[in-house]
């Protein structure tokens, strides 16, 4: 009778693993979904040759969701970019170099001489000659911020004859503005200094950037404010230089897992930034 009831008990014990290990696999099998792919040498040889991952980021006096801004207190940059730079070293088990710039087209130049590895821009077709990019992680909009007393209601009123209009050269929003505007003056200049000084100076009527950067300017100039509505809206992503499948590979699965995990939402919060959405997942 022991050994009937034994076998009886082994019996029940099949029947229930049976019915449920399809569900077990597939729980299992979701779960390896969201966990970033082993490290290939290959992919390791392209994202760190020289041992280290060194990430580009571009600084400038208002956060976005690429650019970074210098902490007053530990003179370090901080911002999205870098807490995600720290976030993809961590995942490789290297240590992390930032190469910084004051804008991004030296930026854009150094990835045509290798004096990086990665980074985090806006992607435009321009752009595209110098790097390869991997999955957004944020969508934002292009917008205008017009100074105090400005007759500049609207989107649509910027583009009239007589309306000055300054953009950071080789931005997103000056390629874009380039093409669209019709009546309206574009200026371009090399820096975030100068852009603020054309607009307090009166040399520009209003400055056209990403919501989130403008959002964060306005307490620079009292009374300004961004308008609502949009004339683009553009996707930061990570990118490397071209040419390196491997490293994009893994930087592509980084990014999806750092959206799925919330490590992209923590970070937008953390630099403060409004204007914007976290960009789905593919």
């Amino acid at each position: 009778m022991r050994r009937l009831h034994d076998l009886r008990l082994q019996s029940s014990w099949r029947r229930r693993i049976l019915v449920h290990l399809p569900f077990a696999i597939a729980a299992l099998l979701a779960a390896c979904a969201t966990v970033p792919e082993t490290t290939t040498s290959a992919a390791l040889k392209e994202l760190a040759p020289t041992g280290k991952l060194r990430v580009a980021i571009a600084i400038a006096t208002a956060a976005s969701p690429f650019f970074a801004v210098v902490d007053p207190v530990t003179g370090k940059p901080t911002g999205v970019s870098v807490d995600l730079a720290n976030e993809l070293a961590q995942s490789l088990a290297v240590p992390l170099e930032l190469v910084v710039y004051p804008a991004t087209p030296p930026l854009l130049q150094g990835a045509l001489s290798g004096a990086w590895d990665v980074t985090f821009l806006t992607v435009d077709r321009e752009r595209e000659k110098y790097v390869d990019f991997g999955p957004a992680y944020y969508v934002t909009e292009s917008t205008y911020l017009v100074p105090a007393n400005s007759n500049i209601h609207t989107i649509d009123e910027v583009d009239r004859a007589g309306v000055k209009v300054v953009a950071r050269s080789q931005s997103t929003q000056a390629v874009e503005l380039g093409r669209s505007l019709k009546n309206a003056t574009l200026i371009l200049v090399s820096t975030v200094e100068a852009q603020d000084e054309a607009l307090r100076s009166g040399k520009a009527d209003a400055i056209a950037s990403g919501r989130p950067g403008l959002m964060n300017m306005v307490e620079k100039f009292p009374g300004a404010h961004v308008l609502e509505g949009n004339f683009a809206s553009p996707s930061t992503a990570v990118a490397v230089p071209k040419n390196r499948p491997a490293a994009l590979a893994y930087v592509s699965t980084f990014i999806e897992s750092a959206k799925a995990s919330g490590s992209v939402r923590r970070a937008v919060q953390k630099a403060g930034l409004v204007g914007g959405v976290v960009a789905p997942r593919q």
